[in-house]
């Protein structure tokens, strides 16, 4: 049994994993309604390496809920060897933690560039079966814009004015849109860039604090652990 200040380090490596779980849950949950969101919805539009990124920031959630239940155990079984497998494997998920939170800040300076490029390459194949029109139309119906920049993106698609039905906010898929009618005159691209340049954000700063506040997990664990062996070794 460990004693006097150890045994205050070790409740509280059990407090710090109930948070590592509630953390790791709260990621997971970011990285589903961030790939739904993002990746899926607009699937068009991103990169697949930023649907790889997201798979990465689930899988890490889900390796932290149930890493946490090695510390737990660890901790109250005063269990070295669970101690240190904890300790192991939450120092691979803080690396993982601070990747993904790095990527995210870089690849979030490269999102104009990325929407700019597919939305011009996709522009032109709206009309086309099976292609990006779906993803057009969820963008301009769910962001309140048309076009990449306005309405008069679509002039060269459409010579005769016309807009797609997502333009207009009252518009039915069967009702005829005209440019210079009731319809949305924002720009797409600048609407997508601040959505994603948003959710990137949230997903670094989340990812870079909960591995700044693993380290701390981290040493308590290796702590106890020490103590628990200097104990063995005395018995």
């Amino acid at each position: 049994m460990v004693s006097g200040g150890m045994s205050c380090v070790k409740y509280l490596l059990f407090c710090f994993n109930l948070l590592f779980a509630i953390s790791g849950l709260a990621i997971l949950v970011l990285g589903i309604i961030t790939y739904v969101r993002i990746y899926i919805e607009y699937s068009s539009f991103v990169y697949p390496i930023y649907g790889s990124i997201l798979i990465a920031l689930i899988v890490v959630g889900v390796a932290i809920f149930l890493v946490s239940f090695f510390g737990c155990c660890g901790a109250l079984k005063e269990n070295h060897c669970m101690i240190i497998t904890f300790s192991v494997l939450l120092s691979i998920i803080m690396v993982a933690e601070l990747t993904v939170g790095v990527i995210s800040f870089i690849k979030r300076n490269e999102v104009g560039t990325m929407l700019d490029k597919q939305l011009n390459s996709t522009l032109y194949e709206y009309y086309s079966k099976g292609g990006p029109g779906e993803t057009w139309d969820i963008a301009q119906h769910e962001l309140n814009c048309c076009g990449i920049r306005g309405p008069s993106d679509w002039q060269k698609v459409n010579p005769n004015g016309t807009l797609p039905h997502t333009c207009c906010p009252n518009a039915n898929q069967e009702d005829v849109c005209k440019i210079n009618t009731d319809n949305y005159t924002d720009s797409c691209y600048e609407k997508l860039t601040q959505l994603f340049v948003q959710y990137a954000l949230v997903i670094g700063v989340v990812g870079l604090c909960i591995a700044a506040f693993e380290i701390l997990g981290v040493m308590f664990a290796c702590a106890l652990a020490m103590h628990i062996r200097k104990e063995y070794e005395t018995v």
